[in-house]
């Protein structure tokens, strides 16, 4: 019989670009945790929200969409990077519903009694002022040298595209030192495994607490 969390712990994991902090997730659901993945929500959400898509198209046109109705992101991204101004319009459009979203999901995995943890995958956590929603929050870090080639091995970005991102966030060493947990990237895959298995059973102790009070 499969045992029931009445009382699952609400957690964020975050970082900074190219951080690793999906990595991390990836091991957590590997345990048993409910991953929801802030990146993954923003596209539905912009997916089936038709007035959405309107209003992304009238700030940064039509051709952030393929001609099937698809998001072009990497084309979204090209131009709502490229100033700080075109950031804030694009987060103003779309992290209300993303937060919306988001919370849907969550609460739909913290009724359903199958998951111990209810881990958020998202980079803007402290940047959208969202850390309040959780009962902890992570914060993967990593030196700026591995970040960098990471981003550039996985999206094909050269270093000035990577720096933009980079500006647009919240310093990492900030982030950390908020932090609930920092679970260290600065190492071997393995190592990396091993620490989040650390913070993970520590994560657990923090969840039985929260059932008995």
């Amino acid at each position: 019989m499969r045992k029931k969390y009445n009382q699952p712990l609400i957690v964020a994991v975050t970082g900074g670009i190219g951080s690793g902090q999906s990595t991390v997730c990836s091991f957590l659901k590997e345990w048993g945790c409910k991953i929801i993945n802030a990146d993954t929500k923003a596209k539905e959400v912009i997916q089936r929200n038709k007035k959405l898509q309107n209003q992304l198209k009238h700030v940064f046109g039509d051709e952030i969409f393929h001609k099937n109705g698809k998001l072009d992101t990497a084309k979204l991204a090209g131009l709502a990077f490229k100033n700080e101004l075109q950031t804030q319009k694009l987060n103003r459009l779309v992290h209300p519903m993303m937060v919306e979203g988001l919370i849907e999901e969550m609460e739909q995995a913290r009724f359903s009694g199958r998951y111990p943890l209810v881990i958020i995958d998202a980079a803007l956590v402290y940047e959208i002022n969202i850390e309040r929603m959780f009962d902890a929050v992570v914060v993967v870090d990593a030196p700026m040298a591995s970040r960098m080639k990471r981003v550039q091995e996985r999206d094909g970005m050269n270093r000035k595209q990577f720096m933009a991102r980079v500006d647009k966030q919240i310093p990492l060493g900030d982030k950390a030192e908020w932090a609930d947990f920092v679970i260290k990237n600065n190492d071997t895959l393995e190592v990396l495994k091993k620490r989040c298995r650390t913070t993970f059973n520590s994560l657990m102790q923090l969840q039985k607490k929260k059932k008995i009070s």
